[in-house]
């Protein structure tokens, strides 16, 4: 799976990506709203093999993202199978981390617009999920950009997330392939 934007291109892991991501992972800044809030180089390189292996299962998986313009690595965005303790699954979900030089620039906008539209119209799917902890809002708003909506009685606790930690609500959003709007920055 590869896909392509004007700015960027959405492409499997590489060896030579895990430097760059684990240096994103270890940036409590960019790990800010994740449990457990920093990676390690060895933790990042086992994120990126889980990714391989999902995109050689599913034919879909969550990407290493490259700017077109000088190759680098700016964070990785794409499509996985929704783990069991998101509630009513199974699911498809949207998810990106992003490294903290290339935010507020609309690249997830721009990169996660082109994975739902991947979702759609290659993979056939009616439906894509996004979920992140409620105290994530800049995450929530690029979620309502991309036309995902959530319901309130659908938000529930990662069970993966301790108990009293801030990190633990989460929020719930769908959006359907036949309710896509044109989508603004």
């Amino acid at each position: 799976m590869q896909l392509e934007t004007q700015r960027l291109r959405l492409r499997p892991w590489e060896e030579r990506d895990i430097a760059p991501f684990a240096v994103a992972n270890a940036d409590p800044e960019v790990r800010r709203y994740y449990y457990p809030a920093i990676l390690t180089r060895a933790e990042t390189a086992a994120m990126i093999a889980d990714c391989a292996r999902h995109l050689a299962d599913h034919g879909f998986g969550f990407l290493a993202v490259e700017r077109k313009s000088d190759g680098a690595l700016i964070g990785g965005l794409g499509l996985s199978r929704a783990g069991q303790e998101i509630p009513g699954g199974p699911h498809v979900e949207i998810g990106w981390i992003l490294a903290r030089p290339y935010w507020r620039q609309g690249y997830a906008l721009e990169a996660a617009s082109a994975c739902l539209d991947h979702a759609w119209q290659t993979l056939g799917l009616g439906e894509v999920i996004g979920y992140t902890s409620r105290i994530n809002h800049p995450s929530r708003v690029l979620m309502e950009k991309l036309g995902m909506r959530s319901d309130a009685t659908e938000d529930f606790d990662d069970v993966t997330v301790p108990e009293g930690n801030p990190l633990r609500p989460h929020v719930l959003y769908r959006v359907k392939a036949a309710a896509l709007s044109p989508i603004t920055s």
